[in-house]
């Protein structure tokens, strides 16, 4: 097949495959929606939750929008000159394309869970296959959302921009600006991503540990217990942190390391197409993937929940594997089997991080009820445990992906020709393994999202007083949504590491096009570069420490309101008073949109002033930030998981069950590490991309203004 023929064949399949998972997305939504809903008063608390989410993320999304106008703003001012407005017109445009559309991946799987949640309740009460069809559904139409957006926006400005025609004289000056729309959309992918992390996260912690606090530990009422006035909060955050959340999240890590694909095959093919070309083959080829593996999600007779959504993820992977070799093959020619490796190599990773995490967080293995059985002898020894079982966990992650990233380097580095540098095809190879791995996010994010409906699911149960043969299937549901939840944030983290090291050596290359900056040489010799390393090894724990704190403030406002009703309100207990769920609810959402800010101020502007002190200070800032970020993110986001389900494991009958000392102790264990999980840990991902996306900017904005 000619070249051009392949241009535009990938080109038509990359936005076919797209619209297909937009497609699938909205037809899932319509099948969740005719679900029964339910009785008065489980559709009543079903529409608190949805009120309440709402109105959080309508607020979010309106702060961010301001800070958003202005950044475009000042894109286009830096980046435009005086012979043609379109370099600055192009990368701000790429940069609300990303905004918009990680927002909307957000906004979209958050209004289908706080339907879905209610709706999976209602199946429960018919049985357990029942209430998983309805709870992964709607956790796909998150998933498919994602994938859909975020390879339909790359695949659009690669329609417009770039040429097929790489010998004609406008060809350099397309490329330029393609790449600008690239970097543009990571920015604001990233940026959103990092809002709604944050804010959500600061959301969902505050109000589950103030809640749980106040109401396990200090009033002995149950877990979603409707007496306790943060239980409202808490399903509320459940939805904007994990499901809109996650689902920024994941956009953001998608986009950006299809974008680290594409910028780094220009370095590896120059003059060629092939290298931009591969990634989007790639993305298109395993939403097909995901779309077939979807229906494999089935339970068996022995009701193995984990197990039926492995057969969807095992399904998907067999299937990309398949078609990547085909695709690979139309668009490498006679190297292709080495790119067709280094691909499967980031899906086999993909697959062995999931089932590292699942070991780790899983109620039914070793590090989870090793940290039930210490809390037997209280909340210090729970929280010991949990910390050495969240660093532990990260050895082996490491381990996989420096596995992934040697395999693929090596793999593709001898493909390198004339002109072209071996570490340069070497590290294409390692961004194809990123994007291999992140190509099954739709999948995964399926599978992700259905946790936090099976947790609201088991909430709207409790709530409603239904009988305990619903609130057990829920709660089954609910244990392995726990798990899927911290598999996804182990996935997302490893192919943050691999395509935020991507983007770096995007970086390098980079600044090695400006004539000022060529010939830079980074080295351990050179003071420059240990300073930024300290920087950046520092960012990630002071972005943490604020993230912690933003939860803990938030936390303390919260249990101050909940003993305020229960003091006041003497009828909360008997239920002849009904809890004012809106305060807290309120007091929540203010908290998490005034603390968000100043993180994500400090991830824009890290860059920029270490871009004006010098070159190799921000290059060692990026490198620093890279590891310390991703092992931070590990073992927070796993240990957090563990600590949970030390908790649930407690609660299903063992060393005392619910209400015993054991548990008492688990349930404090878990506060520390809910901010954790679902806070700082997860945050990290986005920040350590955002410092490279926006340094990739700067060096274009500022190159005739720094110094090696």
């Amino acid at each position: 097949m000619a070249p051009d023929q392949i241009f535009h064949l990938i080109t038509w399949f990359s936005i076919a495959a797209s619209l297909a998972a937009l497609v699938v997305a909205g037809g899932l939504t319509g099948w969740v929606l005719k679900q029964p809903a339910g009785n008065a008063r489980m559709q009543e608390i079903a529409g608190a939750i949805q009120e309440g989410a709402a109105a959080y993320l309508n607020r979010q999304y309106t702060t961010i929008a301001g800070v958003s106008v202005v950044l475009a703003a000042l894109i286009f001012f830096f980046f435009r000159t005086p012979e043609d407005t379109m370099h600055g017109l192009v990368p701000a445009l790429g940069f609300v394309v990303g905004a918009v559309f990680s927002g909307f991946a957000g906004y979209a799987g958050m209004n289908i869970s706080v339907r879905a949640n209610v709706r999976t309740t209602a199946a429960a009460e018919r049985g357990l296959p029942q209430a998983l069809d309805v709870a992964f559904r709607g956790g796909a139409v998150t998933g498919f959302a994602i994938v859909g957006l975020g390879l339909l926006g790359v695949a659009a400005f690669f329609m417009w921009l770039f040429p097929t025609d790489l010998a004609a004289e406008a060809a350099s000056h397309n490329r330029e600006l393609f790449n600008l729309a690239l970097e543009g959309m990571g920015f604001g992918a990233s940026l959103i991503s990092l809002f709604a992390r944050v804010g959500g996260g600061i959301f969902t912690k505050a109000a589950d540990v103030g809640g749980d606090l106040v109401g396990k530990v200090e009033a002995g009422i149950p877990e979603d217990d409707p007496r306790n006035p943060a239980t409202i909060a808490d399903n509320v955050g459940d939805n904007v942190g994990d499901c809109a959340g996650m689902g920024a999240d994941l956009f953001e890590t998608y986009v950006v390391t299809m974008i680290a694909g594409m910028l780094l095959g220009q370095f590896a093919f120059p003059g060629s197409a092939q290298g931009v070309l591969l990634p989007l083959a790639l993305g298109a080829a395993a939403i097909v993937a995901s779309i077939i593996g979807s229906f494999f999600v089935r339970l068996s007779a022995s009701e193995n929940i984990m197990g039926a959504l492995y057969k969807g993820l095992f399904a998907t992977t067999a299937v990309a594997v398949g078609l990547f070799y085909y695709l690979v093959e139309k668009v490498m020619g006679e190297n292709a089997m080495p790119f067709f490796w280094a691909g499967s190599i980031g899906l086999a990773v993909m697959v062995l991080i999931t089932l590292i995490t699942e070991y780790y967080t899983s109620t039914n293995f070793r590090p989870v009820k090793v940290i039930a059985e210490a809390s037997q002898t209280g909340p210090a020894t729970n929280i010991i445990s949990g910390l050495a079982v969240g660093m532990e966990s990260t050895a082996v992650p490491i381990v996989i992906i420096i596995a992934g990233i040697a395999g693929s380097f090596f793999m593709t580095q001898g493909l390198a020709t004339e002109g072209v540098e071996t570490v340069i095809m070497g590290a294409y190879g390692i961004a194809i393994a990123a994007v291999g791995m992140l190509s099954t996010a739709g999948m995964v994010v399926a599978i992700d999202s259905y946790g936090p409906i099976t947790d609201n699911a088991g909430g709207i149960a409790e709530m409603s007083e239904l009988p305990g043969t619903v609130r057990e299937i829920t709660d089954k549901l609910d244990a392995v949504g726990n798990t899927t939840k911290a598999v996804t944030k182990g996935y997302a983290i490893g192919s943050a590491g691999l395509g935020a090291l991507a983007l770096f050596i995007t970086f390098t290359k980079k600044v090695d096009g400006f004539e000022n900056l060529k010939g830079i040489v980074y080295t351990l010799q050179d003071p420059m570069i240990i300073i930024g390393l300290f920087l950046g090894g520092m960012l990630p724990f002071l972005a943490s420490s604020m993230f912690m704190n933003a939860v803990g403030k938030a936390a303390q406002a919260v249990i101050v309101e909940v003993r305020r009703q229960f003091r006041e309100m003497p009828g909360i207990m008997d239920r002849t008073q009904k809890p004012d769920y809106g305060k807290a609810v309120d007091l929540v959402t203010r908290a998490a949109i005034r603390e968000m800010l100043l993180p994500g101020a400090m991830a824009v502007l890290a860059p920029v002033v270490a871009a004006f002190v010098g070159i190799k200070l921000l290059a060692g800032m990026l490198s620093g930030a890279i590891l310390t970020g991703m092992l931070m993110a590990l073992m927070m986001a796993t240990g957090g998981g563990a600590w949970d389900n030390a908790k649930k494991y407690i609660e299903l009958g063992s060393f005392g069950g619910k209400g015993s000392d054991a548990h008492k102790a688990a349930v404090v264990g878990d506060t520390v590490g809910d901010p954790f999980k679902d806070t700082a840990g997860p945050a990290l991902n986005p920040m350590i991309k955002i410092l490279n996306i926006v340094a990739l900017l700067v060096v274009t904005a500022f190159a005739t203004q720094l110094h090696p």
